[in-house]
């Protein structure tokens, strides 16, 4: 299978890097051009070898034809020897090399980043250039509107044009400035694909999130804890995609899950990445979603988890990243620990509710705690409540087959 999505983001950077900033349509339009031809073509033959390869190869003709064509009207990257045809060739050779692409990349990371621009934006240019994210996409992962999202984009783009070259990776003090924008929007790809608002599992997100957080945490200056941390919670999550979805497609409840499905590979990944992101002083928000993911990997079922432990690093999360999702899951994380009263009171107690008032495990949560409290007709009425709200198939069958459970015992 070719993962377009990830080659569309390697030939948009290398494009970029070559036309320059300041043609970035350009080179969004000879990007889509590549693969609207690769799909046309690959309908009836074949695919090649290497089709990563083939389109690499495809984008880098285009953008030679394309420069021999406009060199007189256009101006393309000024720190280029693009002007003669003896070097033409050669440069652009050059910046479709495997090293150039990744280091185009993680400048492209960082040029989406500036700090003139609001978090939300670079967010949105990051997933929407870098990640492949469509603007429903976007919208669903930064929880606005399309069209908010449609303006942030554009805003973003004429922050790109005018910034005229792509971000120089180099000095660790300018690199701090635009890290924790660039980690956040790794960690959202990721979350998009974990459990995403339209689709319940997109393997293919987290893979990506993956590839670009590895590529962050080789960089001598972008390899601090935080960034460890981000890539040991992917690690983690990461690990058990292969067992949270049944036969027939519904999501598993994680006392349902078959943990011997769960990859145990990437789980001793994450708990070196988990070490490695304990030698500095810093605790981030990463570093407590790490622990707590990392106790789920630790323990060989739910009876087992460390449930206590993972309500404190809850405390300590919502001190530092205060937010109704992290609440939720604290709540349900003490209905563990303490019994299905004490959570259903934290959830009573749950601030900022109105945020959740589409979010389908809110009720879930509450249906959940209700039944194992001996309360089927109320755990019914919340699972029907979910059922309605459910963004997807899955989530439907999910709790479609909770309702019925409930009502079964009711």
């Amino acid at each position: 299978m070719v993962d377009f999505r990830r080659e569309s983001a390697r030939m948009l950077a290398a494009l970029t890097r070559i036309l320059g900033l300041h043609n970035l349509a350009l080179a969004e339009d000879v990007t889509q051009d590549v693969l609207c031809r690769a799909v046309e073509l690959w309908r009836f033959r074949p695919l090649p070898e290497d089709p990563a390869a083939w389109l690499l190869r495809a984008a880098r003709n285009r953008a030679i034809d394309l420069i021999r064509a406009e060199r007189t009207r256009l101006r393309f990257a000024p720190d280029l020897a693009l002007d003669s045809e003896w070097t033409l060739s050669p440069t652009v050779q050059a910046m479709f090399g495997e090293n150039e692409i990744a280091d185009d990349e993680l400048r492209m990371m960082f040029s989406c980043c500036p700090p003139n621009l609001p978090p939300q934006a670079q967010l949105a240019l990051v997933l929407k250039l870098l990640c492949g994210f469509g603007v429903h996409e976007v919208a669903a992962a930064l929880l606005v509107s399309q069209a908010a999202v449609e303006k942030m984009i554009a805003r973003g783009k004429r922050t790109l044009v005018r910034a005229g070259s792509l971000y120089e990776v180099a000095g660790r003090e300018q690199i701090a400035k635009r890290l924790h924008s660039v980690q956040r929007a790794l960690y959202l790809l990721f979350s998009e694909g974990y459990h995403g608002s339209h689709e319940p599992m997109r393997a293919e997100l987290c893979r990506e999130a993956m590839r670009l957080c590895q590529l962050l945490s080789q960089h001598p200056a972008c390899a601090t804890p935080r960034t460890f941390a981000l890539l040991a919670l992917m690690c983690f999550h990461a690990a058990r995609l292969p067992g949270r979805a049944a036969e027939d497609g519904s999501l598993l409840l994680l006392e349902e899950q078959d943990r011997s499905r769960w990859d145990r590979q990437l789980i001793e990944r994450g708990f070196e990445l988990a070490e490695r992101s304990a030698e500095g002083s810093e605790l981030s928000e990463y570093h407590l979603e790490a622990g707590i993911a990392a106790e789920h990997c630790a323990a060989r079922s739910v009876q087992e988890t460390n449930w206590e432990r993972i309500v404190r690093l809850y405390d300590l999360l919502f001190a530092l990243r205060p937010s109704p999702v992290v609440a939720l899951n604290r709540a349900i994380a003490l209905g563990e620990l303490r019994g299905p009263e004490q959570g259903l009171r934290a959830l009573e107690e749950l601030g900022d509710r109105e945020r959740l008032a589409k979010y389908p495990f809110l009720p879930a949560a509450q249906g959940r705690l209700h039944l194992k409290a001996g309360r089927s007709a109320q755990a019914a009425e919340c699972f029907n409540r979910a059922l309605v709200l459910a963004r997807n198939p899955s989530e439907a069958r999910l709790f479609d087959a909770r309702l019925r459970e409930a009502t079964s015992a009711a």
